[in-house]
């Protein structure tokens, strides 16, 4: 009966083992392709497995520690259902190292123990010299050393002592030298971007089934710590002739996994960006007290800019929106760090950048600007702050009246879905890898789609949490065409994705790795221009029409002009004109100076009122040994306030647009020609007022 019980009793351990431990499976995946968005990218790794009847987990291991937990997709189940998903950090185990890591670590290794070496030979002759210094009484009291046993003494210590020094003296230069070695090889180590962190991501799921069946599991997930941005190459041979743009993209990750011949899609999309749409409320005006917190923010700006990692100093002009002058004092600061510089007298300013990846604009009447670090040259125009004006003018004046001219008021979100759990809830659509609404989806024509795939239930719900609730409709679009390089360009519905050829290998350290996209021939219109009010610089412009079938994005542009590198410009394609323009840099060969002459009329007083006569003449000259276009701008203040009149316009041959008092001459220029033009007007107000001219 014993015998029996024990059995028993040992069934039923192995038994209970059988769930236990030995269920979870560490398992191997394989990296099969990435898609890398602007910032951040998604991961498709396969991983093949064998699952027996009955509920067994998995764990695939030695990944990325900054996976977004609710990207994680599982496909390829065929009859296996998924009971859990689950993503966590193991501590304790380290993630994988390039060679050269290695090779450079071995090596400072191996310098510390040969530092440990000549340490330790400095020690022992110091031991030496130690009991030498102890032991150097001759004889004693009662007994007299002889002459020729001292000289044999004395030369002995002499020599001794001598070698001794000598010897501390040369492991001395030998720690020096490895020391020197060991700092540049850590050196080597900070620049190859290497981080000490150690930990790496699990991905744990739990499977069932009803019969044994092997699978060629397909993983997805996105991480952060990753992206790509743009930069443009630029080249003009000559003027009147099609300009050269080369579409390149630099490409970073730092995920913790090296990217080692691997598929890539390079994606416009950013999966960061905010897709809930806003919902427009009343605003309601009431008075308040100065003591008041009430809601004072602006409708949030679409700049499409950003972070470009590779840039370490920053430079621009600040001006101000109203009149395009520029502006002195601003406070430029790397946001979330302490560094910051002010703009000078005329608006610059040069900031380099640590850790951050924003820079933050402020100045009193204005609205703060926060801009990612996108661009070397980085010019930002600043939008007065009319609702900070409107307070001022209530407060100070009892009978003023508040400025007419708010531009925006910033909408209320509401947030759809936080409650309609428990009702009727719409599914998720995910176009392209990128969740939309239901408009983008309806907008969707049946014959972009190339494959439509519906998860619904548990699956969902444990693929994409609470937003795959009424099930997820998963689309890949299929419309697309190839670049001069061979590379498929793909058009969707939100984005503009690269399929690159060619595999590349992107390594675990934040370096850049730079691939080229495409090659366009694009034809552009030629002209100068120059608005010396603001800068006497002529620039040489392109303008480029029908701009939007290159698919841009904003990005900054090396410039290379008749086979001269000529600097960097910057491209912003978000722009609301029909043609877009292009800055290819300053031209010396075209002089503009604008001068006000002191003798043509004299200021003057009539009654209360303060006269002031202004006149200007600018002188364009062209040194070129060819014609040119030229756009020349200057402008006629506006008055805002009926004390102050602007009378006695004179504004010569130049096209006049009198609502916004700016001026325009186009001009034809043979070689070696010089043209004047000319412009006046005069100003009146209060003499017992200032007005800011």
């Amino acid at each position: 009966m014993r015998l029996i019980t024990l059995l028993l009793f040992f069934n039923s351990l192995i038994s209970f083992a059988g769930t236990g431990k030995d269920d979870i499976k560490n398992t191997a995946t394989t990296l099969k392709k990435v898609t890398v968005y602007l910032s951040g990218a998604q991961i498709e790794r396969s991983a093949n497995i064998t699952l027996e009847k009955g509920t067994r987990e998995f764990v695939f291991n030695k990944l990325s520690p900054n996976i977004e937990e609710s990207s994680i997709q599982i496909s390829g189940l065929k009859n296996a259902s998924i009971l859990s998903v689950n993503f966590g950090i193991n501590y304790l185990s380290k993630q994988d190292t390039s060679s050269e890591v290695e090779t450079i670590k071995a090596q400072i290794e191996k310098l510390n123990n040969q530092y440990i070496s000549q340490d330790n030979i400095i020690m022992g002759y110091n031991e030496e010299l130690y009991l030498i210094q102890q032991n150097r009484s001759l004889g004693n009291t009662t007994q007299v050393v002889s002459l020729e046993k001292l000289q044999k003494f004395s030369t002995y210590f002499r020599t001794r002592i001598t070698e001794i020094k000598e010897k501390i003296q040369e492991s001395t230069n030998a720690k020096n030298n490895l020391s020197a070695q060991i700092s540049d090889l850590k050196k080597q180590l900070n620049e190859l971007n290497v981080d000490e962190k150690v930990q790496t991501g699990e991905i744990k799921i739990k499977l069932n089934t009803e019969i044994t069946t092997d699978l060629n599991l397909i993983i997805k997930y996105n991480v952060s710590e990753a992206g790509w941005f743009p930069i443009y190459d630029i080249k003009a041979k000559k003027i009147n002739e099609p300009l050269q743009l080369t579409y390149k993209a630099h490409v970073y990750q730092n995920t913790g996994n090296d990217w080692n011949n691997v598929k890539l899609t390079l994606s416009t999309s950013d999966p960061n960006t905010n897709n809930i749409k806003p919902s427009i409320d009343p605003k309601y005006l009431n008075f308040i007290s100065k003591y008041s917190n009430y809601d004072n923010s602006r409708a949030t700006k679409s700049y499409n800019y950003k972070y470009n990692p590779l840039v370490k100093t920053v430079t621009g002009v600040v001006t101000a929106s109203s009149d395009g002058l520029p502006l002195p004092g601003v406070s430029v600061i790397e946001k979330g760090t302490t560094n910051g510089v002010q703009t000078d007298f005329d608006g610059n300013y040069t900031i380099k950048t640590q850790n951050g990846k924003d820079l933050q604009y402020s100045f009193v009447g204005m609205q703060n600007e926060t801009l990612p670090i996108h661009s070397s040259i980085m010019n930002v125009t600043m939008i007065e702050d009319l609702n900070d004006l409107d307070e001022v003018v209530i407060t100070g004046y009892s009978g003023a009246t508040s400025s007419s001219k708010i531009r925006g008021q910033a909408a209320g979100v509401n947030v759809r879905g936080s409650n309609s759990l428990n009702e009727d809830v719409e599914p998720l659509f995910i176009i392209d890898g990128l969740p939309v609404g239901q408009n983008e989806f309806s907008a969707l024509s049946q014959s972009d789609i190339k494959d439509m795939q519906v998860i619904k239930n548990a699956q969902a719900t444990a693929l994409y949490g609470t937003r795959g609730a009424g099930g997820v409709v998963l689309i890949s679009t299929k419309e697309g065409n190839f670049t001069s390089n061979g590379d498929f360009m793909e058009e969707g519905i939100t984005n503009t994705r690269f399929e690159i050829s060619k595999l590349h290998t992107i390594p675990n350290n934040n370096d850049v790795t730079v691939i080229e996209i495409e090659n366009y021939e694009v034809p552009a219109n030629y002209s100068y221009f120059s608005a010396p009010v603001l800068n006497e610089n002529v620039f040489l412009t392109a303008e480029i029409e029908n701009w939007e079938q290159y698919n841009l994005l904003p990005a900054e542009a090396n410039v290379y002009f008749e086979g001269s590198y000529s600097g960097k410009t910057n491209i912003n394609p978000q722009s609301t004109t029909e043609k877009l323009t292009i800055s290819l840099g300053v031209d010396p060969n075209v002089v503009v100076k604008r001068t006000q002459p002191t003798n043509f009329k004299r200021n003057a007083f009539i009654g209360s009122n303060k006269i002031i006569a202004k006149n200007y003449e600018i002188e364009v000259k062209n040194n070129k040994s060819s014609a040119i276009d030229l756009v020349l701008y200057d402008r006629i203040p506006i008055s805002q306030n009926r004390d102050i009149k602007i009378d006695d316009i004179e504004t010569g041959n130049s096209i006049y647009d009198d609502k916004k008092g700016i001026l325009k001459w186009t001009l034809k220029l043979d070689a070696n020609v010089k043209e004047t033009h000319k412009f006046s007007y005069t100003v009146k107000y209060p003499k017992y007022k200032r007005v800011n001219l």
